[in-house]
């Protein structure tokens, strides 16, 4: 079963980063409920580090960030992140044929990746 750290039963840790997850995103996800349901610290470790890589100045824009997660969700098999970086891309203005293209792109190197596990020591070319 899995236990999930309602805002109004957070302590002094989970209450200062469910405040700033929810300044950035305006909700609280859940997987961040869960984390701090398990240990306040694992989910400061987290939000912070998720924040400093998906919603600070980088060299990738916001929309390119989200759709790289999609894509990694989606080959790692994660159903609740592959749903939530698909909202959050179409929130960055991703259109819907950004997000299929992306699932041509997924499943083409999905696929590939296969055929080339079949050619052990298959070298690059330089």
């Amino acid at each position: 079963m899995i236990e999930l750290l309602e805002e109004d039963k957070a302590g002094e840790t989970a209450k200062i980063v469910y405040d700033d997850i929810k300044n950035s995103l305006g909700i609280i996800p859940n997987i961040f409920k869960a984390m701090a349901a398990v240990d306040p610290r694992w989910l400061e470790l987290n939000w912070y580090r998720s924040k400093q890589i998906m919603f600070e100045k980088g060299p990738l824009d916001r929309k390119t960030r989200e759709l790289i997660a999609y894509a990694v969700s989606v080959i790692n098999g994660c159903k609740y992140c592959s749903q939530a970086h698909e909202k959050m891309a179409l929130r960055q203005k991703a259109t819907p044929q950004e997000l299929n293209h992306a699932k041509q792109i997924i499943e083409l190197m999905a696929s590939l990746n296969t055929i080339e596990k079949t050619f052990p020591d298959l070298p690059c070319e330089n």
